[in-house]
This record gives C-alpha cells, structure tokens and sequence, in this order.
C-alpha cells in the first residue's frame, strides 16, 4: 500500500516545511539524549526514548509531504508501519517499533514498571532511527 492510498484515512497531504522538520530533529535528539539519565525513572526514560521514535517517524512522514490525522485513532501506529516507505525500513524492525507503541499503551495504562532491558532496547531503537534519518536527510536534502 502506498502513502497516497492512506490520504483522508489516516494521512493528510502538506507541503514539507524545514522549520519545522528541524525543530522534530532536535526535539528527537533531545529526548535520546534525556532517556540517557539514569537519574530519572526507567518510566521516564522509555517515555522519552519512545517519543524520540515518534518524532522521527513524524519527521520521516512530513519530509515526504504527508502528515497523520491525529484526530483519527491508530496516527502512532500509522507513523510506525510508514517507515517502511518513508525510510525503507526493513519489516522485522517497524515489528520491533510496533512491540515499544503496544508497551507503551500497556504501561500507560496499568502503571507496569518499566525494566531497564526495554529502556535499553527502546534507546537503542531511537537512536538506530535517529541514524537512518539523518543518512535520509543528508542523502535528500538541498
């Protein structure tokens, strides 16, 4: 499916904005940097690496001129599955990134505590996104 067959379901159309995809790569490098803090609780930390990975999976959708509907349910899960277009990531990672969304929800919801195996595993995975979509910028920007 491409992004074109998600327009008015889940992605609207926009035109890329730099301001703005810059300040989401900061903002993203900013919240792996805070998920480094040992000091905070691993809650805060997973929070912070997981909302890096949204930003760069935002940042991914809005530099190929697309945006989620955030008034419709499922816009984290729609971000996830496009990286496959966006960014060419492979599918056994989006599966990786989709277990962290569902785990989030989890947590937010019954207030689980967070082990330090799934703060690792979730920076991890910020930071491998946070490289791919600087190698995309590099590779597609002017």
């Amino acid at each position: 499916m491409s992004l074109d067959n998600l327009l008015n379901i889940s992605l609207e159309k926009i035109v890329p904005d730099n301001t703005v995809i810059n300040r989401l790569l900061k903002s993203a490098t900013r919240n792996i940097q805070d998920a480094h803090f040992q000091e905070i609780s691993n809650e805060n930390r997973f929070d912070a690496a997981y909302k890096a990975i949204m930003q760069l999976a935002n940042l991914a959708l809005q530099a190929h001129g697309y945006r989620t509907l955030t008034s419709k349910p499922g816009h984290h899960m729609t971000m996830i599955q496009s990286l496959t277009q966006t960014l060419m990531v492979d599918k056994e990672t989006v599966i990786v990134l989709d277990a962290l969304r569902k785990q989030r929800n989890i947590i937010d919801y019954t207030g689980d505590l967070v082990p330090d195996s799934l703060v690792i595993g979730c920076i991890s995975s910020a930071e491998d996104l946070l490289k791919n979509i600087n190698e995309y910028l590099r590779n597609n920007t002017k």
